[in-house]
């Protein structure tokens, strides 16, 4: 017992140190940008502790180090390979506790996590950073789960706790009057995209016994925007961060990101919230936690004097201000939709379910291509794939939405379509220059100082240092490189006599081209530049004489899809132009083609 109230003092200390930050930054609005909630990152109870590959069993026979042993004599391999059998056993007594806590013995969980907690106690990690840290975490898991089983077996909750306490006080009546007026339209607009996604979720929540009035949750987290994106960087209907999203078994890559896959977004909040239960047994304050992270709400309840479970609002106050709106918010949106007419709120009818049949496809194709050969409209399969990052199919097999009634059609055409280009990076990187700013570089780049603080977590917009290097992010498929300009206009002069004080990038700054483009015309292997020098600034700068193949470029044109065209390598044609990789290329630009 001893031992539980020292590694309880260590949790307080372990939490109060860490913290937990909200992950949600203003509540929803009926903006076009959707700056809400997302749930926070948590360790599942339910789950088997993750941990790093474990080492071979030691032989039995072999001696094990103790603590009192000489650091002289301790070799890290060997201390590795007696210490893991011992983390090895506290990792089972963790499962075997979680297993007790589902069942509701509580006693015995917390038996099985002092055990665990007194081997981990005696393993050497001397010498050894990879046992140190795995001590470390254990440790720290071990006080999580204390703290969160004391909660929820001292807190003491009246009523019934299956049900959503539908509350009425001054708090919920604001928000039903922000509904009725400034936040009007986003509510009924909300309600009408509901209608998509609604009957699905009030399934899975009966399937899994979570009330079916938790359905509108996606209603102030996403507006029932499918790709709702926050500034905290949480997506989709439920507004997962990456962190919680992972750990609900919401992956994302290259292609996919399926916190924006209603299906899967649906289970892992269902999952989550079923946690949140656990811990704190009723709804309100499931769903300060589901918004603010249930370490902030253990925080709270520890350090007040009153059994606060008793009355949510007692809470209330002292919950970060985007939780503290985040519960009345929800209860207001109930009363509103149990009787609208009350409230003088006219609901439109809803849109229609979204109906559709799926199909196993192994090839990497577009969107575009599919609804082509499906008779389909694009936009239609963006709604039934809101998953697909880039509207393009990964190379691995896929289970692809599509209309009822068409994977027959889909499938006998699969093999004809042709296979998609992967996406361009997301970010070109650009070197800061003495004398820039982001404004000048966002202007360059033809994107904004926003988002190029947001892609280099900048909090100034006018800090940033020669020599640095930054993330600039793309506008679509091809990125852009620090030197990408368009063409040389066509007032350009065709030489220039160099002055003082002129450099290649000011020159193709003010005529419009690119500092590549005058070093190619030119034959200049370097930018040193002297005064007097003629340079050439309009005209071919091909090294081939004569004739030859043109293109003009157009919209939705990239180097890739015009090689393809004209049968010729991509190699090739950025060579004959002089262009990189990166470099991009613009609608009325004039290419060679051989």
């Amino acid at each position: 017992m001893i031992i539980r109230f020292v590694y309880i003092a260590l949790t307080l200390f372990f939490v109060a140190a860490s913290g937990c930050a909200p992950h949600r930054t203003t509540p929803l609005s009926n903006s076009d940008t959707v700056s809400v909630a997302a749930p926070a990152a948590v360790l599942p109870a339910p789950r088997p502790l993750s941990i790093p590959p474990q080492q071979p069993p030691v032989d039995p026979g072999e001696p094990i180090l103790s603590e009192a042993a000489s650091a002289d004599t301790c070799d890290p391999a060997l201390t590795e390979r007696t210490s893991q059998p011992v983390l090895d056993e506290a990792l089972e007594l963790c499962q075997t506790s979680q297993d007790f806590w589902q069942t509701g013995d509580l006693d015995n969980a917390l038996d099985a996590l002092d055990q665990a907690y007194a081997l981990i106690l005696t393993v050497d990690t001397e010498n050894n950073p990879k046992l140190i840290q795995q001590k470390e975490d254990y440790r720290f898991t071990i006080s999580k789960r204390i703290l969160e089983i004391y909660a929820s077996r001292n807190i003491v909750v009246n009523g019934n706790h299956n049900a959503i306490p539908m509350s009425m006080n001054e708090h919920v009546e604001k928000e039903i009057k922000s509904f009725q007026n400034g936040e009007r339209n986003f509510f009924i607009a909300s309600y009408q995209r509901s209608g998509k996604y609604h009957a699905y979720i009030v399934a899975e929540l009966e399937k899994n016994g979570l009330p079916q009035e938790l359905a509108w949750l996606p209603l102030i987290e996403s507006g029932f925007k499918a790709k709702a994106l926050s500034k905290a960087r949480a997506l989709g209907l439920w507004q997962f961060i990456p962190s919680t999203g992972y750990k609900f078994g919401l992956n994302r890559d290259t292609y996919i990101d399926e916190r924006l896959d209603f299906e899967k977004a649906t289970a892992a909040a269902i999952a989550y919230l079923k946690e949140l239960h656990q811990i704190f047994g009723d709804w309100a304050t499931v769903l300060a936690a589901y918004n603010c992270g249930e370490g902030r709400v253990l925080r709270v309840i520890r350090s007040q004097n009153v059994n606060y479970l008793d009355d949510f609002w007692d809470l209330y106050q002292r919950l970060p201000r985007e939780t503290a709106r985040y519960v009345p918010r929800f209860l207001a949106t109930l009363h509103i939709l149990k009787d609208p007419a009350r409230y003088g709120i006219n609901l439109p009818h809803p849109d229609a379910p979204l109906s559709f049949e799926t199909a196993t496809v192994n090839r990497q194709v577009s969107l575009k291509q599919i609804a082509i050969r499906l008779g389909v409209s694009e936009s239609d399969l963006k709604d039934l794939n809101p998953e697909l990052r880039y509207n393009v199919l990964p190379a691995a097999q896929y289970r692809l939405r599509i209309p009822p009634g068409t994977s027959g059609q889909l499938l006998a055409a699969i093999t004809d379509i042709p296979i998609a280009a992967p996406p361009g990076p997301a970010y070109a990187l650009h070197r800061v220059r003495r004398g820039e700013s982001l404004s000048t570089i966002a202007r360059r780049y033809r994107t904004t100082v926003g988002k190029i603080m947001q892609a280099n977590n900048l909090r100034k917009s006018n800090y940033i240092v020669a020599g640095n290097t930054l993330k600039i992010p793309s506008r679509g498929g091809v990125t852009p490189r620090s030197t990408a300009c368009p063409p040389p206009s066509a007032h350009a002069p065709e030489r220039h006599v160099v002055r003082r004080g002129d450099s290649l990038w000011i020159l193709a700054k003010r005529y419009g081209t690119t500092t590549e483009h005058i070093k190619a015309l030119n034959n200049l292997t370097s930018t040193r530049l002297h005064i007097g020098q003629v340079l050439r600034i309009a005209g071919s700068g091909r090294n081939t004489s004569g004739g030859g193949r043109t293109y003009v470029v157009k919209k939705g044109d990239s180097p890739f899809k015009i090689a393809q065209q004209h049968n010729t390598s991509v190699n090739r044609l950025l060579r004959l132009n002089h262009l990189g990789p990166k470099t991009t290329i613009y609608p009325g630009q004039t290419l060679y083609l051989d």
